[in-house]
């Protein structure tokens, strides 16, 4: 692999949940600035929804697609070599260009592929200098869209991947403040459960594709069992009194 100088950049920004106006003037100003915009896909032949909102603000050919063992969970063995064969490609990429943005739904630094790229190229590329642009995450969209209050006053906030077990969950939604729960969808009819074994199903909303033509945004007493997309977002709000500042 050609030398790579101590200048490159790599730069991890994140542009929203997939509604183009979503993306921060600073997200907008790292893509075009960079000399190439890495866009993470399951296979070649796929356009992923970050691709799909930097597109809004780049040209195609600006836009370089990487593979990436995106959902891969349970072959430890498939899941590593497609990790090292996503980093060799962003390390050749950074050997012939400068500055290389890396775009990712929601934010670089919250449950992100970036991460792990960014520990990846760290190794590869000695001296490269790794930053991050944050984005809106997919809990402040579908608090905007459906209304709901994420915290008040003291309340704590928690966020649980529901891929690690409805277990999790429970734990979460039988403490204080509110609880955002991501990927949640394959577990869908388990999560809805866990709502009404811990009293919080009344209050809870769901929400998908946001900022998309596919948006859907429900309460989660409507949850019948059936499978959601993966990427679902649900809050389950603190228990409130109704009371203003009653929390301060």
């Amino acid at each position: 692999m050609p030398d790579v100088m101590s200048s490159s950049r790599l730069i991890g920004v994140g542009v929203g949940p997939g509604d183009p106006e979503l993306v921060t003037v600073k997200g907008v100003n790292a893509l075009r600035a960079a000399d190439v915009v890495v866009v993470p896909v399951m296979d070649t032949g796929e356009r992923g929804r970050a691709e799909a909102t930097v597109l809004h603000y780049v040209p195609q050919e600006k836009i370089v697609r990487v593979v990436f063992a995106l959902n891969e969970r349970n072959d430890h063995g498939r899941r590593e070599a497609a990790w090292d064969a996503a980093g060799e490609r962003v390390a050749q990429l950074l050997a012939a260009h400068p500055s290389v943005a890396f775009a990712t739904i929601g934010d670089p630094n919250v449950y992100s592929t970036f991460t792990y790229l960014a520990h990846t190229i760290g190794a590869l590329v000695p001296g490269v200098v790794v930053e991050t642009v944050p984005g809106i995450t997919a809990m402040q969209d579908l608090a905007a869209r459906s209304g709901a209050v994420l915290t008040e006053g003291t309340e704590p906030l928690t966020l649980v991947p529901v891929t690690a077990g409805s277990a999790v969950l429970k734990d979460a939604l039988s403490g204080p403040g509110t609880v955002v729960a991501y990927k949640f969808g394959r577990q869908a009819a388990e999560v809805a459960e866990v709502l009404r074994e811990t009293g919080r199903l009344d209050d809870a909303v769901w929400g998908s594709a946001l900022g998309l033509e596919a948006e859907s945004i429900r309460s989660a007493a409507e949850l019948d069992g059936a499978p959601l997309p993966y990427l679902s977002t649900l809050i389950a709000p603190a228990r409130r009194d109704g009371s203003r500042g009653g929390k301060l």
